[in-house]
């Protein structure tokens, strides 16, 4: 092996997340971008590497110690009897993994099934059984029951907004720590020595989870809510700007499977629309929840960031129903990527089924002891949130005018004036924590703010 070749090869060995090219240039300065990339290549074509992604996120990562469920066949055999010991697995489960586990040659190529989604009677065909179901709800039980829709997931929204962004990144091969990510999504605060896209992909994630959260009462399992869904979490993070909340048109490949997608974007469409439909007339909230998280990622109706979408998109009907979040703290990324490979490869869903009864587990057992020990959300700033968003909103996006006076003129009418002061002090303590990681909330853009911040320190 070339001296260049393998100090490369070297670099991304040391490196537990893999790098990417630009991690990699940065290392080595000496060597062109060209020459980087055709040696990255031979490396991948030699089985040395595995490369995942696409564009400015593609990621490189040596095969002893990459993310991909597709290992060494020692590796794998460590890491299934881990998975087994953490997670219970029924016979089925263990019977998808051997198949699984298999060198990527010995598995058999398969297309797109549509008889897996047409299989599927909402509210007669169950993935989850009903003393499954009764299990999770008993699991996920909570004392805002019987409260408006989202009344839960708000109340925990500052705590939720930490775990699932930080849990869903890492299952993506994101390296912030939960500290890094409580920093920057409480205070702004980006992690030093983290790439842009890692940075990006956490806020992505807080403002879609805001999205779902403050939107819970009025939000359904439908397109309008999946295109923005998907729009949230792919913002900055696509090579095609274009293709953030839009059906793609052009073939996708999963790494490491012998799945393929459909690439007709008029079958994807039509595919879509049948997913949606059956989701939307689901009742049990997590029979619901675990469809979305198999037949979206099944389908690959986006360029990229399906998972992400699926996982969000699974929380909406518990968020809904006042349950406990899925937050997937805790959640082997290899476990949840052989999990899906059942689903993609052999439209099976006893695998994910065990990770996702496992994973609810945790994370309810952990929400119920945090929804304990918080204090009650503030009743009046709970009764006047639609008034204050607007009104920050307002004063961000008309910095020329006095602030106080769209302040005094949002409360005059519509909140009765012995609360008048209250709910005036309450809009001005949200204007000075104002920053950029809480934007979504207002329906505020980056550039909105600076601009709003530049008046204000000018004057």
């Amino acid at each position: 092996m070339e001296p260049v070749i393998e100090r490369l090869l070297q670099n991304i060995q040391s490196a537990q997340s893999g790098l990417s090219i630009r991690e990699i240039q940065a290392a080595n300065p000496d060597i062109s971008r060209r020459t980087t990339q055709r040696y990255l290549a031979s490396l991948v074509e030699r089985g040395d590497l595995v490369a995942e992604g696409k564009g400015p996120s593609r990621r490189y990562q040596a095969v002893s110690a990459q993310t991909d469920p597709l290992m060494t066949e020692a590796a794998f055999s460590a890491e299934d009897d881990a998975f087994a010991k953490a997670i219970p697995l029924s016979a089925d489960s263990q019977d998808i993994l051997k198949y699984i586990e298999q060198p990527l040659e010995a598995r058999h190529p398969v297309g797109y099934q549509s008889d897996f989604l047409s299989a599927y009677e909402p509210n007669t065909t169950r993935y989850l059984s009903e003393s499954l179901c009764r299990q999770l709800h008993q699991m996920g039980q909570t004392v805002d029951a019987g409260q408006p829709a989202g009344t839960y997931s708000r109340a925990l929204l500052n705590r939720l907004l930490i775990d699932l962004s930080w849990a869903s990144s890492h299952l993506e091969g994101n390296t912030y720590s939960r500290l890094d990510t409580r920093a920057l999504i409480e205070h702004g605060k980006a992690a030093e020595g983290k790439a842009a896209l890692e940075t990006q992909m956490i806020l992505n994630h807080k403002s879609a989870i805001e999205l779902l959260v403050e939107n819970t009462d009025s939000t359904q399992l439908n397109r309008f809510t999946l295109m923005n869904l998907h729009s949230a979490l792919s913002e900055n993070l696509l090579p095609n700007p274009s293709d953030e909340g839009r059906v793609r048109h052009h073939a996708v490949e999963i790494s490491q499977s012998v799945y393929r997608p459909l690439s007709t974007p008029q079958q994807i469409d039509s595919e879509l629309d049948r997913l949606l439909q059956k989701a939307h007339q689901i009742q049990d909230p997590f029979e619901q929840s675990f469809f979305m998280m198999v037949h979206l990622p099944y389908l690959q109706p986006f360029a990229d960031i399906n998972k992400r979408t699926s996982r969000l998109a699974a929380n909406l009907p518990l968020f809904r129903a006042n349950v406990c979040p899925l937050t997937f703290l805790d959640v082997p990324d290899k476990a949840y990527t052989r999990a899906m490979l059942g689903v993609y490869e052999m439209t099976r869903v006893e695998l994910l089924r065990d990770l996702y009864v496992w994973a609810y587990e945790r994370s309810s057992q952990e929400y119920r002891a945090i929804r304990q020990e918080l204090a009650e959300p503030d009743p009046l700033r709970l009764a006047w949130r639609d008034l204050i968003k607007h009104t920050i909103r307002e004063v961000v996006l008309n910095p020329q005018d006095e602030s106080m006076q769209i302040i005094e003129r949002a409360v005059a009418q519509p909140v009765p004036e012995s609360q008048h002061n209250a709910v005036k002090a309450l809009i001005i303590e949200e204007l000075r924590r104002l920053h950029e990681g809480v934007l979504a909330r207002y329906g505020l853009r980056p550039s909105e703010y600076h601009r709003w911040r530049h008046v204000g320190e000018s004057d």
